[in-house]
């Protein structure tokens, strides 16, 4: 395995630093049991520094730049690399996090996708021929497939009115759908009222009190304030 290192100076070995006296193409190397490290010097002010777990030696190329054999087969094995982490930047789901694991199972999603795309355009090469974006088209496709056998099962629909129109429509379009029409989840908690900007007086607390609410109860629709709420967990309103 060949690698670039990307670490601070202080990290790095003194003899791998670059300094004033070390000349243009020049290369120098460390050895570990099982691991080869080496600085080379590319142009002044700037140094490369690869590791690699193949080579056991010092080996450098006889050309003019006198690149050390390590680099030589990084650049020629890189190309691969560099071309999916393109293709797969401009559709990815990656989302920031502080998180590693994270951070390896975006990468992994994102390869397979474009895996499963280069495999099912193989297989049906005239698919949406003509079309531009054909990647993006099959991703959308991969995506409703995935979530479309979690949407048939769910027996109650999101509380959100965007997200439970997208539930009731692919449950009404699909054929094998259950029988069973999805339900309102119960809940204990109140419920927004339509137009959330509208505020009303609670309907418990009275006039004289005059505390402006704008939830109300998911039974008798009255405006209630955060005072006579019960809040239950979703073990007990089940």
């Amino acid at each position: 395995m060949v690698g670039t290192m990307r670490k601070n100076r202080s990290e790095l070995p003194p003899q791998l630093l670059p300094t004033k006296n070390r000349h243009v193409n020049s290369s120098k190397f460390v050895y570990t049991a099982d691991t080869s490290l080496v600085s080379y010097v590319p142009k002044k002010t700037k140094h490369v520094v690869l590791i690699s777990t193949l080579h056991r030696d010092g080996r450098i190329c006889g050309l003019e730049h006198q690149k050390p054999e390590i680099l030589m087969d990084y650049n020629a094995s890189k190309g691969g690399v560099d071309n999916l982490d393109k293709l797969v930047s401009a559709y990815s789901c990656k989302r920031r996090t502080l998180r590693w694991p994270l951070v390896i199972f975006f990468d992994m999603l994102d390869i397979s996708a474009y895996n499963a795309f280069v495999i099912w355009m193989a297989l049906n090469p005239e698919w949406n021929r003509g079309k531009l974006q054909r990647r993006r088209l099959f991703l959308e496709e991969l995506g409703k497939a995935l979530v479309k056998p979690q949407i048939l099962r769910r027996q109650h629909v999101p509380r959100t009115s965007a997200s439970a129109a997208t539930v009731r429509r692919i449950q009404e379009n699909n054929a094998g759908a259950p029988s069973t029409q999805p339900t309102e989840p119960p809940s204990a908690e109140p419920e927004v009222a339509a137009g959330s900007n509208k505020k009303k007086r609670c309907e418990v607390c009275g006039p004289k009190t005059d505390r402006k609410t704008q939830y109300t109860c998911i039974k008798c629709k009255k405006y209630i304030c955060n005072t006579h709420t019960v809040k239950l967990c979703h073990s007990c309103v089940e």
